[in-house]
C-alpha cells in the first residue's frame, strides 16, 4: 500500500499509545528488526516532495499498541541526500516517544556518531546493539553495562535475524516512554573551550529567542548554529533580535577558527569522533584469534583476484540449480496436472457446456492457463526466490556491490547501485524503488534503465521454461550473456550522454553469516505468494481472452498487421505477437499463453512448445521477452519515480532494443544454422 503523504504516519500516532522510531545506517539490519516487530504488516508512506519513503507499522505488546516507524538509513542528521533529509525531518517534526538507534556491534565506532548527535539534541534514545552473534564470532567483546553508563541510555543487545532481544527492546521502549527508567542521558563531553563556547551560546539563545523551533533546548540550537546548519540559520533570522545572536555566533566561529585552525563545524565533528573513540576504547576489547571461516571467505570475496572467481562460481551454481531443480519441478507439475487434474476439468466443463467454442474457451483458462502457470511459472520462480533469499541472508550481495564498484563507475554508477540491480533479478518493481538510496537523478535514471534489462524471476521462468527446457542450457546461458552485454552497452551509453558524475561508494560491510532456514522460507513465501495471488488469476484471465480470440478466429485478424515484423523480421508465428502484447501484463504470461495455445491448438496429446515452434523460434521469442519493457507494474513505478517522460523513454528504448536484437539474432541464426 502506497500513500502520497504522511497522513498514515500521523494516523498511526493517533491510534497507538506510543510511537517508536528506528534510526541507524542502512546496513545494520534495521529493516529486519522492523519486519519482525510488525510481522511484515507495513505501510509505505512517501515523504512529500521526495522519492524517499518511510515504512510504518504497529505492534501489540502485552496489551499496549505501539506505532513503529522505520526511518531511512542515515549515518548522521546532515542533509547531503534525500535519505538523510527525510530521517532528519521525521526526527525533528515527528517527535516519536522513543528513538531507537540500531547499531552494528561489529563496528561500534562507525555507528556511534548518530547517537552522539541525538544526545546533543536532547532526544530520548535507546541503543539496539544488533549483530551480536557476528561480534561474538569475531571475538569482539562489548561491555554493555559500561556503554549504557557512559552514555546514560539503555543498551539492548540484539540478533535481528533470530529476534533475540526484541522483547527486551520493546519493554525498555515502553519504560522510557512512560518515564519509568532511572537512566539520565549524558551530554557528550567535548574539549573545555568547545564546552565553554557552547555554554555561552546556550545562554545567548535563551536570552534572544523566546521560542525555539521543534521544542529544542537552547544548547541543542546552539550546537546546530555552531555547525552552520542552514535550516536553523534561516529560522532564527525571523526573530527580531537575530542580529545580536548572529553577531555573537560570528565571533565564536572566528575564535574557534583562530585557536584550532579549522571551522567550528569541522571542529565539532572532530570532537564528536574523538568522544566516540574514547567510548569505544572503554567498552570494547578484541581477542586475538584466528578468523572464522565465514570471515575468511568474506575477505576473499572482496579481493578482485579471488572475488571474481567466487562470483562466477556463485552465478554458475544459481544457474545450475535453476536449470535442474526448476526443470524437475516443471516436469512433475505438468505430469500431475495432465494425469490427475486436466481430465476431470475437461469432463466437467464439457458436461456443463458441451463440446462447443464456449467450453473450449473456458478450458483455455481453467485447464491450459492454470497448467501453464504450474508447469512454467511456479517451478522456476519459486526456485529463484529461494536462492535469492539464501544469498541475501548470507550477506553476499554486499560483497558483490563492493566488488563491482570500479566497474559500476564506468557506467555512471557506484557499487551501492549493484544491490538494487541484482535484486531486479527477483522483481524489477522493488528494485527500482530501491534506487531511492542513490543520491542523484542521473544515477537513478541509469540504474532504473539497467534494472528493466535485468531478467526478473518472470523472465527467468520464460528462459528456463522454454529455452533451457527444450533447446538446452547453453542457449539459455546465451540469452543471459546477450542481455548482460546489452546492459553494459546501454549503461555506458547513458553514462556518456547524461550530464553529471557518479558519486562515491559509502556502505557498511560485514562478514558472511550462516543463513537461517526459517528466515529464508519466510522471505521466499512472502515474495512468492504475490505470484500465486496476482499472477495466476491474470494468467487464467489472459488465457480465457486468448482462447476467445482463437475460437472466434479474431486472433488471425489482429496478428495480420504485425506479420511484417513478427513473421518477416523476427521469424516468429503470427500469434506470438499477441502473446508478446499480453506479456506486458506479466512476462511469464507471454510464454504460458503460448503453452496454452499449443495445448489447445494441437490437442491434449501434444503438450509442449516444440510441436508448435521451432527451436530457433523458441530462442528468439525468449530473447525478445527478456529485453523489452518488463510489465505494467514496472512501467507504473518508473512513472512514479522518474516521471512519465523518462518512463516512456525507457520503455521505448527497451522495445527498440528487443526488436533490433531479436531480428538480428534471427537473421544470423538463419545464415549460420546454429540451432538445430
Amino acid at each position: 500500500m502506497i500513500s502520497d503523504s504522511l497522513a498514515d504516519i500521523r494516523k498511526i500516532q493517533k491510534d497507538v499509545q506510543y510511537t517508536i522510531a528506528l534510526a541507524g545506517n542502512p546496513n545494520v539490519g534495521k529493516s529486519t528488526i522492523f519486519n519482525r516487530l510488525t510481522g511484515l504488516g507495513a505501510v509505505t508512506a512517501n515523504y512529500p516532495g521526495k522519492t524517499v519513503s518511510l515504512n510504518i507499522g504497529s505492534a501489540d505488546y502485552k496489551g499496549t499498541k505501539i506505532g513503529i516507524i522505520d526511518l531511512p538509513g542515515t549515518y548522521s542528521l546532515g542533509t547531503l541526500s534525500d535519505d538523510q533529509l527525510v530521517a532528519r525531518r521525521e526526527i525533528l517534526e515527528g517527535r516519536a516517544d522513543v528513538l531507537v538507534s540500531i547499531l552494528d556491534a561489529t563496528n561500534l565506532e562507525r555507528n556511534l556518531y548518530l547517537v552522539i548527535q541525538l544526545l546533543d539534541l536532547g532526544f530520548p534514545v535507546i541503543i539496539g546493539l544488533n549483530l551480536m552473534d557476528l561480534a561474538a564470532k569475531q571475538n569482539i567483546c562489548l561491555n554493555i553495562e559500561e556503554l549504557s553508563r557512559l552514555l546514560g541510555v539503555p543498551v539492548i543487545p540484539l540478533v535481528g535475524t533470530t529476534g533475540e532481544g526484541l522483547d527486551q527492546l520493546i519493554a525498555m521502549c515502553l519504560s522510557v516512554a512512560r518515564g519509568e527508567t532511572k537512566l539520565q542521558p549524558r551530554l557528550p563531553k567535548y574539549g573545555k573551550d568547545i564546552n565553554h563556547y557552547l555554554n555561552g551560546l546556550s545562554r545567548d539563545v535563551g536570552r534572544y529567542l523566546k521560542k525555539i523551533p521543534y521544542h529544542l533546548s537552547p544548547r541543542a540550537l546552539a550546537i546546530l548554529l555552531l555547525e552552520d546548519d542552514e535550516e536553523f540559520k534561516a529560522l532564527i533570522k525571523k526573530e527580531k533580535k537575530c542580529s545580536l545572536l548572529g553577531k555573537r555566533l560570528k565571533d565564536v566561529r572566528a575564535e574557534i577558527q583562530r585557536t584550532h585552525g579549522e571551522s567550528a563545524s569541522l571542529r565539532l565533528t572532530r570532537e564528536r569522533h574523538g568522544y566516540e573513540g574514547t567510548i569505544v576504547d572503554r567498552v570494547q576489547s578484541i581477542g586475538v584469534c584466528r578468523p572464522s571461516i565465514s570471515s575468511r571467505l568474506w575477505r576473499l570475496s572482496l579481493e578482485p583476484i579471488t572475488g571474481l572467481p567466487i562470483l562466477l562460481a556463485g552465478l554458475a551454481a544459481v544457474f545450475s540449480l535453476m536449470y535442474y531443480i526448476g526443470g524437475f519441478l516443471s516436469r512433475g507439475f505438468d505430469r500431475i496436472w495432465s494425469l490427475y487434474v486436466s481430465p476431470h476439468i475437461i469432463h466437467l466443463v464439457q458436461a456443463l457446456l458441451g463440446n462447443t467454442p464456449v467450453s473450449r474457451t473456458v478450458l483455455w483458462g481453467l485447464d491450459a492457463g492454470v497448467q501453464a502457470s504450474l508447469s512454467v511459472g511456479v517451478p522456476y520462480i519459486l526456485t529463484f526466490y529461494f536462492l535469492l533469499a539464501f544469498l541475501e541472508d548470507t550477506g553476499y550481495l554486499n560483497s558483490v556491490a563492493f566488488l563491482s564498484d570500479s566497474v559500476m563507475h564506468k557506467i555512471g554508477l557506484h557499487g551501492r547501485s549493484a544491490i538494487p540491480i541484482i535484486s531486479g533479478a527477483g522483481c524489477n518493481v522493488p528494485a527500482i524503488l530501491g534506487t531511492r538510496v542513490l543520491t542523484t537523478y542521473r544515477e537513478k535514471v541509469i540504474a532504473s534503465t539497467l534494472i528493466t534489462l535485468v531478467p526478473c524471476s518472470a523472465r527467468t521462468a520464460v528462459i528456463m521454461g522454454a529455452v533451457a527446457f527444450f533447446i538446452g542450457w547453453p542457449w539459455a546461458l546465451a540469452i543471459y550473456v546477450i542481455d548482460f552485454i546489452i546492459g553494459v552497452l546501454v549503461g555506458r551509453g547513458l553514462a556518456v550522454f547524461l550530464p553529471g558524475e557518479s558519486s562515491g561508494l559509502v556502505m557498511e560491510m560485514f562478514p558472511f553469516r550462516m543463513p537461517k532456514f526459517s528466515t529464508i522460507l519466510k522471505k521466499t513465501w512472502f515474495r512468492f505468494k504475490e505470484f500465486l495471488i496476482v499472477a495466476i488469476p491474470i494468467i487464467a484471465i489472459g488465457s480465457l481472452l486468448l482462447g476467445f480470440l482463437y475460437e472466434t478466429k479474431l486472433m488471425w485478424q489482429i496478428t495480420r498487421p504485425l506479420s511484417f515484423i513478427i513473421k518477416g523480421w523476427l521469424g516468429l508465428p503470427a500469434v506470438a505477437g499477441i502473446c508478446l502484447l499480453f506479456g506486458i501484463l506479466r512476462k511469464e504470461l507471454a510464454l504460458q499463453l503460448l503453452v496454452a495455445l499449443a495445448i489447445i491448438h494441437y490437442g491434449t496429446g501434444i503438450k509442449d512448445l516444440s510441436s508448435f515452434m521451432s527451436n530457433q523460434q523458441i530462442f528468439i521469442f525468449a530473447l525478445i521477452t527478456t529485453l523489452y519493457i518488463p510489465c505494467l507494474a514496472t512501467i507504473s513505478v518508473l512513472v512514479k519515480e522518474l516521471g512519465w517522460k523518462t518512463a516512456a523513454g525507457i520503455s521505448l528504448l527497451t522495445i527498440t532494443i528487443a526488436l533490433i536484437v531479436g531480428g538480428l539474432a534471427n537473421q544470423l541464426l538463419n545464415i549460420f544454422h546454429l540451432i538445430r
